[in-house]
């Protein structure tokens, strides 16, 4: 439903934030991680589960618990951004962005005319709040943060061009595609990958855009904070649940055959 950018505005009032994907496509999930602190959840609809029907009742979840979200959708797809747009969506990521065009294209693609060519059903979406915003399209080209990724050599040569488009808000570096480019995929702190990075860290930052990652091995969130950018997912959703899940497990199986942990001395513990 509509509401002012809360995430937009913090980012123009110059807060760092911090994040979590979610790749469940979950809407407990939402419920349970929107209420844990964190400044955003970063739902991944390019690799992580889910679907438009999916979106929307996380949207919800995620609106009950006041947590900003933004939605990375699977490719710069003017059908897809449409849909997730009128679903109530005012912060999209579009993956593997390779030059201008492609940007220009994004750009259009969620903007309403005369700045883009979103298609215009707004009097029945859920973005104006089925019509009850009786001024959204007036409104709704400031409210959106457009965040475009950069994840290939070609692209950090060109991120400058990227940058420069009216109407991108943030530029997101996606470091493991980034070096899989160049064959190092996984070797995050290669001096070849970071100086792709640094490549295109310089031009983004002259570009005066916002400036997204992820931490990785070649740095670490705390540096990365230092170093300036703006919007880090630290984590997500999945690692949380199979890292807490299975030290879980290690723990009770190394108590296996001390009496800790039977059914019989669960029953005398109350459990």
């Amino acid at each position: 439903m509509f509401k002012p950018n809360e995430l937009k505005r913090r980012l123009a009032a110059g807060k760092q934030l911090f994040g979590t994907w979610i790749a469940s496509g979950n809407a407990t999930i939402i419920e349970v991680m929107g209420n844990a602190g964190f400044d955003f959840l970063l739902i991944d609809l390019e690799h992580g589960q889910g679907d438009l029907n999916d979106l929307v009742h996380m949207l919800r979840a995620a609106e009950n618990t006041g947590t900003c979200c933004i939605v990375r959708v699977p490719w710069n797809d003017p059908v897809t951004l449409k849909r997730v747009l009128d679903a109530g969506v005012d912060s999209v990521m579009i993956p593997m962005v390779e030059n201008r065009a492609q940007a220009e294209a994004a750009a259009r693609a969620c903007h309403y005319p005369p700045y883009g060519a979103r298609g215009y059903a707004a009097p029945l979406v859920r973005a104006s709040n089925y019509g009850l915003v009786k001024d959204y399209i007036h409104i709704a080209n400031e409210n959106i943060l457009l965040v475009v990724q950069i994840e290939s050599a070609a692209a950090a040569g060109k991120a400058a061009e990227i940058a420069a488009v009216d109407g991108i808000d943030m530029v997101f570096i996606g470091v493991n595609d980034l070096a899989g480019s160049i064959g190092r995929l996984e070797q995050l702190d290669h001096a070849d990958a970071r100086a792709l990075v640094v490549q295109a860290e310089v031009q983004i930052r002259a570009s005066g855009r916002w400036l997204g990652t992820v931490p990785s091995a070649g740095a670490s969130a705390d540096e990365l904070f230092a170093a300036g950018y703006n919007l880090l997912p630290v984590t997500s959703d999945i690692s949380l649940l199979r890292d807490a899940a299975a030290e879980t497990a290690r723990t009770y199986q190394s108590r296996r055959g001390h009496g800790i942990g039977s059914p019989s001395s669960q029953l005398k513990r109350g459990y």
